[in-house]
């Protein structure tokens, strides 16, 4: 771990245990164990509202795993991993790197809790490099401009830009999400890509409106978003195949084809696109 790491681990003070947060949440979903009463408590009126709850979770963690070996074949050897929350085997990293061993990753997140599991996400193939900074998506030019990430990848080659299971919790009634994401990707290259899974109404609105008050009434606002609202994000990049689709339909693997999950129990859609 480097010095900016460990003083970043140094610095934090109040983990706020005593109060869910979406990435601890999302831990419990995975099946993971660095959560908390708080965490469970909440996980469990968002299971109670929407069952479905651990399908979605567990179909995002899918399409990360596909959707990042999918840009590592394609050559893509950088890559920034928004709201990464706790980490959880097979991480973003070790699947580029299962692809590309020399894969350069970055981690970023806003929960506090994170930087104590910074040890995990650094774990890079000796080729290679992972790293992690504490930053939020919703301030992107301070993000832009960490030290940690002009340190590790270098903006004149292209950069894959994670947005997994994140932009649902930018709301437009607290941040601008399409322009916080037009700002980021206004920073990336040519041939740099855009990765985005994002809850939707569109399948079964009342259980979306369930589980999103149930958020809500825990400190975390949520707003899912139609196809089309989604689609925006990536106004501009040319999406690869088969385009902006429910998460379970792009790009299954084989091992995954016996799997009798609808589009409404998963309840996202997912798209990659590719600057021009």
């Amino acid at each position: 771990m480097d010095d900016s790491t460990a003083r970043e681990q140094h610095d934090v003070i109040d983990l706020e245990l005593d109060r869910p947060h979406s990435a601890r949440m999302y831990d419990y979903f995975l099946g993971g164990v660095t959560n908390f009463p708080a965490d469970r408590e909440a996980a469990a009126r968002a299971i109670a509202a929407f069952p479905s709850t651990l399908i979605a979770a567990r179909s995002n963690r899918a399409f990360m795993r596909r959707s990042t070996r999918c840009l590592a074949q394609l050559g893509i050897e950088q890559f920034l991993d928004i709201g990464t929350g706790i980490p959880t085997s097979p991480n973003l990293h070790e699947v580029a790197q299962s692809v590309v061993p020399r894969a350069r990753v970055v981690y970023t997140d806003n929960d506090p809790i994170v930087l104590t599991h910074a040890r995990a996400l650094l774990r890079s193939r000796p080729e290679g490099a992972t790293a992690y900074m504490h930053a939020d998506v919703t301030d992107p030019a301070g993000l832009l401009a960490h030290h940690v990430l002009r340190g590790t990848l270098d903006f004149h080659r292209p950069i894959a830009l994670s947005l997994n299971a994140l932009l649902h919790f930018v709301t437009d009634e607290h941040h601008d999400a399409h322009g916080i994401v037009e700002s980021l990707k206004a920073a990336l290259p040519s041939g740099s890509a855009l990765v985005v899974s994002h809850a939707t109404p569109d399948f079964d609105p009342e259980a979306i409106a369930r589980v999103t008050a149930i958020y809500r009434a825990a400190g975390t606002p949520v707003q899912a978003r139609t196809r089309e609202e989604i689609a925006r994000f990536f106004t501009g990049w040319e999406l690869l195949d088969p385009g902006l689709r429910p998460i379970l339909r792009w790009r299954p693997d084989p091992e995954e084809a016996h799997l009798t999950f609808t589009d409404a129990e998963a309840a996202c859609y997912a798209g990659v696109a590719r600057k021009p």
